[in-house]
Order: C-alpha cells, then structure tokens, then sequence
C-alpha cells in the first residue's frame, strides 16, 4: 500500500476561523508563534469540491509547520480562473490581516509560502514588503503570468518584484519534472537575485515531478520538503 505522503506526523489542532484553517502543535506552551501561510495554485473552478483548505496535501504541510514550531494556516483564494489573479490576491492579504490577528501568532513574524500557479501572487509583497514579513518561499511555481495574457502581467510578475526585496529571505524548491514555461521562470528568477545579490535558498528535486505530494510517500522529496520546512521555521523563529 502506498504511503500518504505527509505519513507519521504528530496529530495537530486544528481550527476553522472563518475562511482560515489554523493548525497547531497539540503540544505547543500557549505563547504565540510565528505562522506560515499556504497559498495554493489553481486554477480551482468554483464550486469544486473539496476546496483547497481541505486537500490533504495542504493540510499535511500545515500539520508539517505545526510540528516545527509554527502555526500552519490553509484557505481558500478565489483564482476559479486565470482571470482572476486580482481577486486571488485580495484573499490572500485577507487572510493575512486575520493570521495577524489571531491570539495564538506573533504578528511581527510572518511566512508566505506560494505554489504552481499561484506563484506569481507572491508579487505584491515583494514589491513592497513590510516589516513583519519573514520570508518568502515557493513550491514548483509559475512566477510571471505568460506573455499572450490578458491580465496585469507585470503586476504578477514575482521575477522582477524579487529585485526589490534582494535582502528577504527567499527559498524555490523546484522539480526535475516540470512544466517548461514554469521551469523558465524559475531559472529566470534565480538568474535575477543572484544579479541583485539577494537572499535565495534553492532545493533541487531533480527525479520529482509536479505535484509530487499526491503521489504518496517518496523519500528524496520528502526530505525536500522536511528541509524546506526547516529552512522557514528557523528563519521566522530567529
């Protein structure tokens, strides 16, 4: 039988606030702890069924954040299709003014964590970070909408907002299998901090495919993960 692929993690708490699902550690001291956010891709049509703060990989990493000493939040964004970047970003800051709020997070000390499509929505915030923003990470994005849409490109266009944060701490966990317009953004953003001399940690998972995580249990991309785990906990917790 396959493994799921976020098998033999500690049970968790976990709470439904609104349009937030809050996870923690069911052995955490009471005190509030830095949180990390998953901001899922899509397109997901509306009315698909379950949404994403209900797949099990997403509640696997917030199970994951929660046994590394954060909160894990899971919600739904509203990118039903790839018209619908401006809609999805709004929920995104949502969210993040209501993690913000929460009794059991440090507001002073924020993750943002982007994956596949909507990679690009990392954009906004690393044009103009604020203070309380940690770190930035991604997972097998696209990072610039492609040339022939019809939306604001260059308001999503993260390869270009990263040169303005150069100093955020930014992590790409990319995939050997992926899709080639994806994959040139994601040289294309390596190639821009790396001018810049920014902050970027980078984890290679040459034999992975996109979506690894709903294939079951693979060793090497879950010690990916696990490090990218790590890598996030221990820059907002520092």
């Amino acid at each position: 039988m396959n493994r799921p692929f976020f098998f033999g993690l500690a049970p968790v708490d976990r709470q439904r606030r609104n349009f937030l699902d809050v996870h923690t550690s069911q052995t955490r001291d009471g005190g509030r702890q830095p949180a990390v956010l998953f901001v899922h891709g899509g397109p997901v049509p509306e009315g698909q069924l379950p949404r994403p703060r209900d797949w099990e990989g997403f509640n696997g990493y917030a199970a994951l954040a929660a046994a590394s000493g954060l909160v894990g939040i899971t919600f739904n964004h509203r990118l039903h299709t790839e018209e619908h970047y401006p809609l999805a970003a709004e929920g995104v800051a949502a969210a993040v003014e209501q993690t913000r709020e929460l009794d059991s997070v440090d507001s002073a000390r924020i993750g943002l964590w982007f994956f596949c499509v909507g990679g690009g929505l990392a954009a906004d915030w690393l044009a103009s970070p604020p203070d309380w923003l940690g770190c930035v990470a991604w997972t097998y994005p696209v990072l610039v909408p492609p040339p022939d849409w019809s939306g604001d490109r260059e308001r999503f266009d993260a390869v270009t907002a990263a040169s303005s944060a150069p100093r955020l701490p930014k992590l790409l966990l990319r995939v050997g299998d992926e899709y080639e317009y994806f994959a040139q953004t994601q040289n294309d953003l390596v190639d821009s901090v790396r001018e810049h001399g920014g902050d970027l940690e980078v984890i290679e998972l040459p034999e992975t495919e996109h979506g690894f995580e709903h294939l079951g249990y693979d060793a090497q991309s879950r010690d990916g993960v696990d490090r990218a785990m790590q890598w996030v906990s221990r820059i907002l917790r520092r």
